[in-house]
Parts: structure tokens; sequence; C-alpha cells
């Protein structure tokens, strides 16, 4: 069945007068209310589900692009709803039951290459170039500590990006990763790569990333990581859990892991009581699961990073007294353990090595880009000032001379 209806998606066609309606999950919108909308069982497809499973519908994520599969009388057979780049909520119809499960996402991965010559800001041009805002501002926030674009950049300088995509049903799905990029500015260049940690670091191996965190519960014990997928071996299910649990005893304070600002604080089905802040570079932090928050918090209100923001609780869907720490960047769930830290990181060592191999092969990758634009199409979409990496392309301009 899920095969099926996977091979169906890819293949673009319509059998026995069965469509696939393409839709993205509407901003606000809760997994009950799209249940009750589209008049589909609640009790077999939410209530009867175990706490995991319930949980995994509230991690659902607004203007994710998901898809219904309807046979000849327009009657629902199946639907595809991504909850991270790995794992997303299947159900389906058998016979007249329907059934709820997650499972693995089909997706390939892509990587491109393209050069600009400046004509507004890397910002607007990046989107004009390649329709991704996303994009746009992580090239943007990994040069925003050393460089000044405002004042030094000219109109003509030049940049050039190696980025890589995912593609979901043939369609570009989740984040775009910036692998290395390159900017010209008055005669100098300046580079930032993606490391095998996952940090971006400037030419010297020094790291760029400008958010840093604090943990958000003192002297807790971690009872459990995060996974975008995960196998259960004795339930037969695979499993995300999309931020680091912190066991601690009710009543222990959370701080804030970072300045910001309060977006949400109230209730959720889930995450019992629950507060979000957004920070800046496109940051967003979740605490679950308290058992009050304190004096003062609110939509709106300003965060500092170390204020006591609630208490450990066993709120919501909770199996008890924790804090569920989630960290989002431009809004898909990244691993906290891997960008909390203290001071900025230096690579040194066998560590730095490995990065210098790195380099120099994306310098060579960059350069060749930028020194062969010519032998490079220009996208049918895209802005005159904009080439494309096209492996044809090249291979016809080396059989031409």
């Amino acid at each position: 069945m899920i095969r099926f209806f996977i091979l169906f998606i890819f293949s673009g066609i319509v059998l026995f007068g069965a469509e696939v309606e393409d839709f993205r999950w509407a901003d606000g919108e809760t997994y009950l209310v799209f249940l009750e909308k589209h008049k589909l069982p609640s009790r077999e497809l939410y209530y009867n589900l175990d706490k995991d499973d319930q949980k995994v519908t509230e991690d659902i994520r607004s203007g994710v692009n998901s898809q219904i599969l309807r046979n000849a009388n327009k009657e629902i057979q199946q639907i595809l709803i991504p909850i991270n780049d790995e794992l997303q909520i299947h159900i389906f119809k058998d016979n007249d039951t329907y059934t709820f499960e997650a499972i693995p996402i089909i997706s390939d991965t892509r990587t491109s290459a393209f050069t600009i010559e400046i004509q507004n800001s890397p910002h607007y041009d990046i989107i004009q170039a390649t329709g991704s805002k996303k994009l746009a501002q992580i090239f943007v926030a990994g040069f925003k500590n050393s460089l000044n674009f405002k004042r030094d950049l000219r109109k003509g300088d030049t940049l050039a990006v190696i980025y890589e995509q995912k593609y979901r049903l043939n369609k570009p799905f989740s984040m775009p990763t910036l692998l290395a990029a390159m900017i010209e500015m008055g005669g100098k260049k300046h580079f930032i790569y993606l490391h095998s940690d996952e940090r971006y670091y400037d030419e010297k191996g020094n790291e760029v990333e400008g958010f840093l965190l604090g943990t958000p519960v003192k002297n807790a014990r971690i009872s459990s990581y995060f996974t975008k997928r995960r196998f259960h071996p004795i339930l037969k299910k695979y499993r995300a859990h999309l931020g680091v649990d912190y066991a601690a005893k009710g009543g222990t304070p959370i701080f804030a892991a970072g300045n910001g600002k309060i977006i949400f604080a109230g209730y959720n089905r889930g995450y019992g009581n629950l507060i979000k802040i957004q920070h800046s570079d496109g940051y967003m932090t979740l605490y679950a699961h308290q058992k009050s928050f304190r004096n003062g918090i609110r939509n709106g209100v300003y965060i500092k990073k170390g204020q006591p923001i609630g208490y450990v609780g066993n709120t919501g869907l909770s199996s008890g007294p924790h804090l569920h720490f989630g960290l989002y960047k431009d809004g898909a769930a990244i691993d906290p353990l891997r960008v909390v830290q203290l001071t900025t990181k230096k690579l040194k060592g066998k560590e730095k090595e490995a990065f210098e191999r790195l380099k120099e092969n994306y310098n060579q990758s960059i350069d060749l880009h930028v020194q062969n634009k010519t032998a490079y199409v220009k996208h049918k979409y895209m802005q005159n000032n904009c080439y494309f990496y096209n492996e044809e392309v090249k291979e016809a301009s080396q059989a031409n001379g």
C-alpha cells in the first residue's frame, strides 16, 4: 500500500480515475481540525493512538507540502504529511478502516552551484536567482559578523554558492544546506564552509555561527536525545523526537537558552504548558510540559539569556516530570546539543587538517565555477547575472575546446 502510493505520486500519472491533490498545511491549523475538515475519524486517527504517535501530530509545520490521494468517487484513500525531512505521517484506508503510521520520507539530494554578479544585495539577488529566502538568509548570516555589505559591497561584485537541496516527489523539500560560499569585495575573496560537525567556519578554521545557547535546566539528566528518525525495535514503529528531554524534579526552574521574544506562552494538547522564544538568525526555542510559568511571562515579552521562564512539570502528553527542549532554525528542527556551547569553536589538530582538505576541494570548485561561468547556462527563470552549474554544458564546452 505504502509503496504503491509513493510510486503513484512519482509517476505523475492518474490510474482508475484516482487523483493526487497537493496542499500546504494551513497556518494555525491543528491535526484534529484537519481530520474534522476532511470528515476523517478522529478516534482511529488520533484518540486511539499511543502518546508518542499523538505527539507526532503536534510537530506538523505550517506551510509544509502534503498530498491527498482520492479515488474516482473523491473519497480519501491516502494522505502524506511530512513532519520533518526524514519522517512523514501516512494515513491510508484499508476497506472501510483508516490507519495512521509514521514512515520514512523517500527523497533524493542534489548538489547545485551558482555565481551571481551583484546588482542589488546578496539577499535580494540570491532570492531572485533561486527563489529560496532561506538560502539567502543562511548566506547573509554566515558573513554578517565579519563583513559590512552595506558599506563595502559594490555593484558587479561576485558571489558563488554551493548548496544541497532535498527533493521529495521531485519537488524541492525542506531547507537547503549551504555547503560553501564565497563573496568577492574590493578584489578580496571571503569564504565560509560547512564542516563535518555541521557548523560554519571561515578560511582560518574559526567558527562563524553567531548564536550561542545556554542549558535550559541546570544539573539535569538527559533522558531522551534528539532524533529525526528511529525505528523502535520493540514497537516496530518509526519514531521522531525533535528535541532533548531533561529529566528533573517537578518545580525545577527553567531558564531561557538565549535572548529573544516570547511568541507563544500557553497550553498545547501534546506539549502541555508551552513557551516558544524567537531568537536572532532564524532560531526558535521551545520549552514543553512545564508545571507553570514564571510571573510576567506572556506573549510579546522580551527575554534575556539565563532568565527564568517557568518550572519543570508533567503537563500534556508526558510520562513524568521533565522539560522537552526543542531548537528550530528557520522552522526546521535541529539537535540542540550540536549548537549549545560556551564559546565559539576554533579547529585544531586532526580536525583542522580534515577541514583544510575540505576547504581546498570547495575552493577549487568555486574557482572553477567563477572562472568558467560563460560555459554555464542561464536558467530561463533567472536574472541574466546568475549562472547555474550544468554538467552537460561543461562537457559540451570541453568537447568544443
